[in-house]
């Protein structure tokens, strides 16, 4: 038999607090909802709703997560994975485990893999750069090479290149592709992912969505919010010229940018962390409800 709900929560509890979850995702979205209503594209911001598939209609959902029943919740009980006896709604954990319980194995491992390692910090956003090594025409974002082709090429070549990430790796150059030092492949995420990489702080969003609505939707408009913030840096640290959009480049084909990017990225593996173990902490309620 499924497990009770833990605790209940009344609407004048619950409504506010989704009503502020709610206001919050639709200021961090603002930006991107009204671009997308002109036509408009943002090379950097879009890149969080264009590659990973939320959208911010499901952003701005707010959910109490696993083990918390609302009272007066119709909204809730029209969503997926969500059951009401009783007069009280919450997360049908069973039927959520049914459909996704391959997704939450495969997310709870790779967290706690990639908590369980130290942060490497010295691949300097090369992955970037490796991106755009000798591409020629077939430039990735709507943007110019700050240093140009010539100069984006020699500074791949002068750098060592170690990315553990397969989803960045997998958008290499051909002719950057045997500069890595490292083959990651899907089937080896789990063994090399880490979490100094800026790539694995941004897909916490990812995980935190795969886990909805079994999380609380807190731990993804953080997540959101931390990838926004990764994904500036990131592009300020690549081989593009952002100045355009406000940001000064992080440059680190010098020794003064390189130390930059590894306070930027200590920084954002110390946060993703925090983020990282409150995740694996809910799946372990989830499971315990199960």
């Amino acid at each position: 038999m499924p497990a009770l709900a833990t605790r209940t929560l009344a609407r004048a509890e619950w409504a506010p607090v989704a009503a502020a979850h709610a206001e919050a995702a639709d200021a961090l979205t603002a930006g991107h909802r009204d671009r997308k209503g002109r036509g408009e594209r943002h090379a950097i911001e879009d890149f969080l709703f264009e590659y990973y598939s939320t959208r911010p209609a499901h952003l701005r959902r707010w959910h109490p997560g696993a083990g918390v029943a609302l009272e007066d919740a119709p909204e809730h009980a029209g969503w997926k994975h969500y059951r009401t006896q009783h007069g009280r709604t919450e997360v049908d954990v069973a039927a959520f485990m049914a459909a996704r319980g391959a997704a939450v194995d495969f997310v709870e491992g790779l967290l706690r893999a990639t908590a369980d390692r130290p942060a490497r910090l010295g691949c300097f956003g090369m992955h970037e750069w490796a991106m755009a090594y000798r591409v020629g025409e077939d430039i990735r974002h709507p943007l110019p090479l700050r240093l140009g082709q010539d100069g984006t090429d020699a500074v791949v070549e002068a750098n060592p290149i170690a990315c553990s990430h397969f989803d960045a790796f997998r958008f290499f150059t051909p002719e950057a592709v045997p500069l890595n030092r490292l083959r990651p492949t899907r089937a080896s995420q789990v063994a090399l992912e880490q979490p100094g990489c800026l790539h694995a702080t941004m897909d916490l969003y990812k995980w935190a969505a795969r886990l909805a609505p079994a999380i609380p939707s807190v731990l993804q408009l953080e997540a959101f919010a931390l990838a926004l913030e990764v994904r500036r840096v990131d592009m300020q640290a690549s081989p593009y010229d952002v100045s355009s959009f406000g940001l000064p480049p992080i440059a680190v084909e010098t020794p003064e940018g390189k130390r930059e990017y590894v306070e930027r990225q200590r920084d954002f593996a110390a946060r993703g962390g925090v983020l990282r173990a409150r995740m694996v902490a809910e799946i372990e309620l989830l499971r315990s409800l199960d």
